[in-house]
This record gives C-alpha cells, structure tokens and sequence, in this order.
C-alpha cells in the first residue's frame, strides 16, 4: 500500500474528504478537511507532514466519569473515530476492522496501550450505557465519549472533520452526518500523522498497526 503525504494546511484548502450520513448517504455540504491528490498516490493512508494537535475533548466515559483526551491518551497509541451507534454500516465496519486487526498484529501489551477512542456524533442518543453496550460487542478496551454536542463537533474541526447535528432524512429517519477519517497519534508527540479513510481494511490496519503503536511512519 503506497502512503500519500500531505500538510495538514493542505487538508483545508482542497478537494474534500468524503463526509457520510453513514447508510449509503452523501451529505450535501462539504466537509472543512479536505486534501490535495499527489499524482501516483493511492491507498486509504494518508501521512502528514504537518501532523494535528490532539483534540482538547473533556467528555463522558461508557462509566459516566469526566474523560481529558489530551491526559488520558498522553504518551499512548491513540486512534480517534467520530461516529455514532445507529450507524449501520461505516461506524461498525470501521471499528470492527481496527479490533480484528489489533488481535491479529499486535501482542497483548501492545493492545493494552493502544488507546482507540469513539467519539459519538448523536450524543442524544449515545448515552454512556449505550455507547458501553455497543463498544462491548466489538472490542472492551475500545474508549467510548458522549457529551456536549458543540463540543464533540468542535473537537472534530479541529482536526478537519465535519460533524452535523442528528437530523431526519426523507424517510423520518434519524441520521449523523459526520467525516469518516480515522487520525492516528503517535505516542512519542502526541500528535496525529495519519489518517485512514473508510475504505481501510483489516489488511490495512493489520499492516500498519505495530508501526503505528511504535509512532513510526506507517
């Protein structure tokens, strides 16, 4: 898989990231990341050069405790999704993948460090219970946030993902239109240098998990 490399500036001044209501849906505007096509890239990786800050989210944990991302993840492996439960395809799938490849790639040490953190879209819906319940069916040790929706979306603009508030669609159903980027920290800055669009694999993250838990470049 050959990795592209951008500016994080990049990312906000060109051609957009691809933004979903998760079921099939495209939403109608365009998300604030974006990034620039290198002629020959390919692949869902993407490498910065110019890596994010780490977003500064106070939430709520699956325990219903205050969780400091910045303090909580500090000198970890961090993967960071913005998405939400009722999804039914996009946020299951991406989540999935990462837990399949973390048990099949990484040492138990290992996946006890990596800190892979959702963040949910639909805080109305996504109490700390359900976020809990939904989470355990996928992987225990993945970090699930509910809390203020400004600040959820905020977070997420921060490292150029569009969050929008939970609305109907034609069919009177509720839907989260959110970015479907997964930015990995590195444990050695703290700040985020890769990101991962849907289109990942298993095999993908299978591949670039123990470097990423290293901090190396993928």
């Amino acid at each position: 898989m050959r990795k592209k490399t951008f500016a994080a500036a990049a990312l906000l001044a060109a051609a957009t990231l691809t933004l979903s209501a998760c079921g099939g849906q495209k939403a109608d505007r365009s998300p604030v990341s974006s990034l620039s096509q290198d002629s020959g890239s390919s692949g869902p990786a993407t490498v910065l050069d110019q890596p994010w800050d780490k977003p500064g989210l106070v939430l709520t944990d699956t325990h219903g405790r205050k969780y400091d991302l910045r303090k909580e993840t500090q000198g970890h492996p961090t993967l960071l999704y913005f998405g939400y439960t009722h999804c039914p395809d996009i946020c299951p799938a991406t989540m999935s993948n990462i837990a399949v490849a973390a048990q099949k790639s990484l040492t138990p040490a290992q996946r006890d460090d990596l800190r892979v953190v959702f963040v949910t879209t639909d805080p109305g819906r996504d109490t700390p219970a359900a976020l809990g319940s939904w989470l355990k069916g996928i992987d225990p040790r993945f970090i699930g946030l509910t809390g203020d929706f400004k600040a959820v979306q905020a977070g997420a603009r921060s490292v150029g993902i569009t969050v929008e508030p939970t609305t109907k669609d034609k069919h009177g159903k509720l839907v989260s239109v959110h970015g479907t980027q997964v930015i990995a920290f590195s444990p050695k800055t703290n700040a985020g240098y890769v990101l991962y669009g849907e289109d990942a694999t298993v095999d993908d993250y299978i591949k670039d998990l123990p470097k990423l838990v290293e901090g190396a470049r993928p």
